[in-house]
């Protein structure tokens, strides 16, 4: 099949992706409450949902290429397969099974296959760009992607328009969810979950090393009691967010010299070796066999390690995303796709899942269903955040394609990859 040809944004992010491969969730937040009025206003759509600057500078839902439609056999196959980042969804912990997709099979007759073979938006595309460009399968037919790089496969014509009349479900979206400048009407994405960049850390071990069970600076984080026993996110967004906030920047709208001032603290810390690793999501191995005491990491995976380990935001500011439902432009059981995003956007089901993965729900309802799985967490901050705890984190500032070249560039070179 003929080639689909990038746009010159598109092209830019992929000739970063290929000569730097860098890992796990280039982030930013599709709109949440306060925090996404406040991102609107800066003309970043509801959270500036294109983080990712170079991506979603030019991409929106009405304006996508027309994607090459694939034969679609979910009459015949009844199969969907399923692409999804690790932790992130029900988990029986004693079977290993997913609850909420057995009962989703039970519903409706259709096998979830599904991968948590997603470790980074920018190494999961490069995997799959070859096939997405000539049109072939990528034996895929969900993937949930961060928003800057939903918006680089909408651009490109690489994600299949939502039929809504098969996801009724969809009117639960919670509104702050709509006007992200790369899909305004949800017209090819759902919102999966959202999340924060935070600290994450072994409680024991932190209280033999510091003296304390919390971790709420940068300060302690640099602590040379610590030296390489900590790592921090090879997503530029999270750590340098957090580290130009932790200077008094502002990360939804710094300067190049507070980037840079930024760039100068990351790499003096992994010069000095305080920081261990520069990592993905496999930064959870490394706190499980004790290799690491604290992390710059995501909000929910710290919860799923269990009470041994701590998560809160840095006092000075964590950041804020969002992960989103998308249907490749080749996926072949793309009604059966739809079927799973109705299926996830039933207030009872998006609760269950939240009260596993504890994210942030997109789901209207899911609150209000939350009371009759486990009322103590109606409140819990990370999956319904009120205006305080949104009001301590930050969605990463939207870059023009020059300046997020550049910034990666600074990014990669200091942390070596």
């Amino acid at each position: 099949m003929t080639k689909r040809p990038l746009s010159p944004e598109a092209a830019a992010i992929v000739r970063m992706t290929r000569a730097q491969m860098s890992r796990r969730r280039l982030l930013q937040a599709a709109g949440i409450t306060g925090v996404a009025a406040a991102a609107a206003a800066c003309g970043a759509g509801a959270g500036g949902g294109d983080s990712g600057g170079s991506a979603s500078a030019s991409a929106s839902g009405s304006s996508a290429p027309s994607p090459s439609a694939a034969q679609d056999l979910s009459d015949t196959e009844k199969i969907v397969n399923w692409a999804n980042w690790p932790l992130y969804i029900d988990v029986n912990d004693e079977t290993g099974a997913y609850p909420t997709l057995e009962a989703f099979k039970e519903a409706t007759g259709i096998t979830v296959n599904y991968t948590e073979d997603i470790n980074d938006n920018n190494e999961f595309f490069a995997k799959v760009r070859a096939q997405l460009e000539s049109g072939q399968t990528i034996d895929r037919d969900i993937a949930v992607l961060t928003d800057w790089m939903a918006a680089l496969w909408i651009q490109s014509g690489f994600a299949a328009p939502l039929d809504k009349a098969n996801i009724p479900n969809s009117a639960n979206l919670e509104p702050s969810y709509l006007g992200v400048s790369f899909d305004p009407d949800r017209n090819y994405t759902l919102p999966w979950f959202s999340g924060f960049g935070a600290f994450g850390w072994n409680k024991a071990q932190l209280q033999e090393t510091l003296g304390t069970d919390t971790l709420t600076s940068l300060d302690q984080f640099w602590d040379p009691k610590l030296a390489g026993r900590i790592t921090v996110l090879s997503e530029m967004r999270d750590t340098m967010g957090i580290i130009m906030a932790s200077q008094g920047a502002d990360p939804s709208n710094f300067t190049d010299d507070q980037f840079q001032a930024a760039i100068a603290e990351l790499q003096a810390q992994i010069d000095s070796g305080q920081i261990r690793q520069v990592a993905g999501n496999d930064y959870v191995a490394a706190l499980e066999t004790g290799d690491v005491i604290a992390v710059i990491g995501w909000s929910g995976d710290m919860f799923q390690l269990g009470e041994d380990y701590g998560v809160g935001l840095p006092d000075t500011g964590g950041m804020l995303w969002t992960d989103n439902m998308l249907i490749p432009s080749v996926a072949t059981h793309k009604k059966n796709a739809e079927a799973v995003m109705n299926y996830y956007y039933d207030p009872k089901v998006a609760a269950e899942v939240a009260a596993y993965v504890q994210y942030v729900s997109p789901v209207k309802g899911a609150k209000e269903a939350m009371e009759q799985i486990d009322p103590a967490l109606v409140s819990n901050q990370w999956i319904f955040p009120d205006e305080a705890t949104l009001g301590n984190s930050y969605v990463f500032m939207t870059l023009t394609p020059e300046q997020d070249v550049a910034y990666q560039r600074e990014f990669q070179k200091a942390i070596g990859m």
